[in-house]
């Protein structure tokens, strides 16, 4: 690329504010979360999605909604990934309309999905032969937490464009965390959600138990996160679990299964015991077989529930059956 296309390309993915021009590619809870932000932040953003719907929240937002990934890779100085499939980030930064195709030298990519490390370092690798830099930075809460900007991102990768991006990073989470070598980041989000994992178990024992025992429910919430026994989860997942309604998912039962098939294989291939995260599995598993896979994790309330004879009225949305495994959609 001559200087010049390089002075050019400068000057185009920078607004008239000087902030860098920034790309979405994911528009899903946390990615249509992290552009919401950013544009009340005053960046400038493109975004792809392969959900139409998603497409057109975005431009309702102020974004620019791009016909294809290579497009808004074309526009961006910084560019987000939030995707929640292997296949769907294979076709995002590699496929006939991915990342590489509109790409050029120089383009950051925050790669904010949690994924199998092998997988992370392999996407930096084959970007880094294009003359793409990809930092490992994924995300600590839920959906509803993104929303309110109460999230913790654990970046990692080359520390001079980790600072680069920390404005961008500030403006779409709560904190922000240089974690050191690339892969770092991925390492501690697989801790964190091992931790989230048996902490959301913990909350539902608690509220079946407090069913079971006869205590008021809103009772029961007010007291416990006010005292040691509270968690993140405890606050965020309780008050689902409380009005029997999981509709509303900040983290999808059959989404988070891959994330429960990522922590296991992370924790096999170190040969470390985790006895706790290794009990709390079936229970999730519990939840999709039960027809909760589009709904959100607090549902294996309702599996303990069921196993201990607790029966609540119907709430209004129903879960639905899983859908069929081995369809997939178009991503890029």
């Amino acid at each position: 690329m001559s200087r010049r296309a390089a002075k050019r390309r400068d000057t185009n993915n920078e607004t008239r504010g000087g902030k860098e021009r920034i790309g979405q590619v994911g528009l899903g809870i946390m990615g249509g979360a992290f552009a919401k932000h950013l544009r009340a932040a005053g960046y400038e953003l493109s975004g792809y999605d392969i959900d139409p719907d998603r497409c057109a929240e975005f431009s309702r937002l102020g974004g620019r909604c791009e016909r294809s990934v290579a497009d808004v890779a074309r526009r961006a100085s910084v560019l987000i990934t939030s995707l929640a499939t292997l296949t769907a980030v294979e076709a995002a930064f590699f496929g006939k309309y991915g990342i590489l195709r509109g790409a050029s030298p120089g383009l950051i990519v925050i790669e904010a999905s949690t994924l199998p490390l092998e997988t992370k370092l392999d996407v930096r690798d084959r970007c880094a032969a294009n003359g793409v830099m990809v930092l490992d930075c994924p995300i600590s809460g839920t959906g509803a937490q993104a929303a309110a900007r109460d999230i913790s991102v654990y970046a990692s990768g080359p520390e001079e464009a980790v600072a680069r991006c920390k404005a961008v990073l500030d403006g779409f989470a709560r904190s922000t965390h240089y974690c050191g070598v690339f892969g770092n980041g991925s390492k501690l989000k697989f801790i964190a959600n091992l931790l989230v994992t048996i902490h959301n178990l913990s909350a539902a024992e608690a509220i079946v138990l407090g069913e079971r025992s006869g205590l008021d429910l809103d009772l029961l919430y007010e007291v416990i996160r006010d005292g040691a026994g509270t968690s993140r989860m405890f606050e965020v997942r309780a008050p689902l679990m409380i009005r029997n309604d999981y509709s509303e998912a900040t983290m999808k039962v059959d989404v988070y299964q891959k994330d429960i098939d990522i922590i296991s294989a992370f924790a096999a291939g170190l040969q470390c015991p985790t006895p706790l995260f290794e009990a709390s599995k079936a229970y999730y598993a519990g939840a999709y077989a039960q027809g909760y896979a589009k709904q959100d994790t607090a549902s294996i309330c309702a599996v303990l529930e069921t196993m201990a004879g607790v029966v609540r009225p119907e709430p209004e949305t129903r879960p639905r059956k899983p859908a069929a495994k081995g369809k997939t959609r178009r991503t890029a």
